[in-house]
């Protein structure tokens, strides 16, 4: 059994909608401290092609466990940032690459360094990492269809223990003359071959701008695209594709047709039931999903606190405009919170102007309240991309964030009191070393979270690392791991409060 740990200050189990907690840790409530003077000043700006993206990566492309950041910058050029400890970053040497909407780190070519696909108005690119945080373009080397789409969204799965299938998402086809409305552009599918990878065509695309390959409340892996309805031809709506069937789902397969102005996807089980909760942000009320025991999903009660609809300070009671979403456990209560990136497209007058981004705590019972006051973070530039990443070793989650026209922000979380934590991380030989589809339980005697690890969602990028789990009161817990082709192990017990990697291959079943 090889479990690799790392102690120290380093980075949830819900007990139910209706259950209240026992007795743990006293946790004040939120608190950031703006770091944003650590970073080079960094601005996703451009014109209309640049009004949505705007996606920030956050993986460790150096190997020395602190999580490094890569920016889009839209007309300006993407930004790479090494950590260097202690709210210490340094721009890494990058190609000059513009025009880029986001990215999403992964280990495409199973060689222990992290790569990046970089999604752009027009061709997108594969950067291949070398370790150190050096890339080379790879694009054509390792046979990937580079395309010209304005690409906005992207997931990706294994479906052996190869090379991952990879699923784009495009925006308005800006080749149609009659565009942009009622113009969007189909999406693909890239399947792994011979010679690389071909595409597939996915057909209807309603401009998508999120894309997460994951297990569903069926238990199913499935594609869901959330699709930005500003832009829809008729009949145009969210969209579930059955991965193994490779075909849409509708209502005969219990998925309701919703219609919102998609901009991004979070997915987290809230309940310990094993499925998924997944929070859709719009313009206008960011809806979220609950996962039913039936494999359907019901809409949350609006007294559950997540829709967000209108800014939560000032008088502007126009609708709110959500891009990235992201669950993670602020306080480490045992209890996943939400962040919601907001910022209005450019100057569109039907929504609000200064839309102030959301820290949505979840208390006890399962409803959530708004803390971004408290906590510092009520920001009212045209935020898109995100991140929660725990970047100073410390056990708590930080926050990054891009901003449309305004400089990007970093936040340090230093919540007092906050509860016990673990960080894990997964490790296996073959193709798919990050173990991407595996489902982690991870129990204490207060109860147990279960976590999926994918690849996508969000808006315009993602993070590869170890999953952050808050454990209230717990000093330990017992994790077991489903891995990617179906087989378990575990329970493994697991101590507080450190980096614990599990390598599968040393592992006990």
């Amino acid at each position: 059994m090889r479990v690799l740990l790392r102690d120290g200050a380093r980075g949830a189990a819900f007990f139910g909608l209706a259950v209240i907690l026992s007795a743990g840790p006293s946790i004040a409530g939120p608190r950031f401290e703006d770091r944003s003077s650590a970073l080079p000043e960094h601005i996703y700006a451009g014109g209309w092609e640049h009004f949505v993206g705007g996606g920030v990566a956050v993986f460790d492309c150096d190997g020395d466990a602190w999580p490094d950041i890569f920016a889009a910058g839209g007309e300006n050029p993407a930004l790479l940032l090494r950590n260097r400890g202690d709210f210490a970053f340094d721009a890494a040497p990058l190609p000059d690459l513009t025009g880029v909407t986001g990215a999403y780190p992964l280990d495409v070519d199973a060689d222990s360094h992290p790569d990046l696909f970089v999604m752009r108005a027009g061709s997108n690119l594969m950067l291949r990492g070398l370790g150190d945080c050096r890339f080379e373009e790879a694009t054509g080397a390792l046979g990937l269809p580079a395309g010209n789409a304005w690409t906005t969204a992207f997931t990706a799965w294994w479906e052996d223990d190869t090379r991952p299938v990879m699923a784009i998402g495009n925006y308005v086809d800006r080749d149609d003359p009659q565009g942009p409305f009622e113009a969007c552009d189909e999406n693909a599918v890239l399947r792994p071959d011979d010679t690389g990878w071909r595409e597939e065509t996915l057909a209807p695309g309603f401009c998508a701008l999120s894309m997460l390959a994951a297990r569903d409340a069926r238990g199913r892996p499935t594609l869901r695209i959330s699709n930005d309805r500003h832009y829809y031809v008729r009949g145009g709506h969210e969209q579930m594709w059955d991965i193994e069937a490779r075909r849409f789902l509708g209502e005969a397969d219990g998925w309701p047709t919703v219609s919102l102005w998609g901009m991004g996807i979070a997915s987290r089980d809230l309940t310990g039931d094993g499925r998924d909760e997944v929070m859709l942000t719009s313009m206008g009320d960011q809806l979220l999903q609950l996962a039913q025991p039936d494999g359907r999903y019901a809409a949350a009660p609006f007294s559950i606190g997540s829709y967000a609809q209108r800014p939560h300070i000032g008088d502007d009671g126009r609708p709110s405009t959500g891009w990235h979403a992201e669950f993670g456990d602020i306080d480490n209560d045992g209890r996943p919170d939400l962040f919601i990136a907001k910022g209005n497209v450019d100057q569109m007058p039907s929504n609000a102007m200064r839309d102030p981004n959301n820290l949505l705590m979840q208390r006890p019972d399962g409803t959530f309240a708004e803390a971004s006051i408290e906590a510092g973070i009520a920001t009212t530039e045209r935020s898109r991309g995100a991140a929660l990443a725990d970047f100073d070793g410390d056990g708590r989650l930080d926050l990054v964030v891009v901003n449309r026209r305004a400089p990007m922000e970093l936040w340090r979380n230093v919540t007092e009191g906050t509860g016990h934590w673990l960080a894990l991380d997964l490790m296996q030989t073959g193709g798919n070393r990050d173990a991407i589809g595996a489902v982690v339980t991870v129990k204490t005697d207060q109860g147990r979270q279960v976590l999926q690890r994918v690849v996508g969602g969000g808006h315009a990028g993602g993070r590869l690392g170890p999953l952050h789990v808050g454990l209230g009161a717990a000093t330990r817990a017992r994790v077991s791991v489903e891995w990617p082709d179906g087989t378990s192990t575990g329970p493994h017990e697991i101590e507080a409060d450190r980096v614990t990697t599990l390598d599968r291959d040393a592992l006990p079943g």
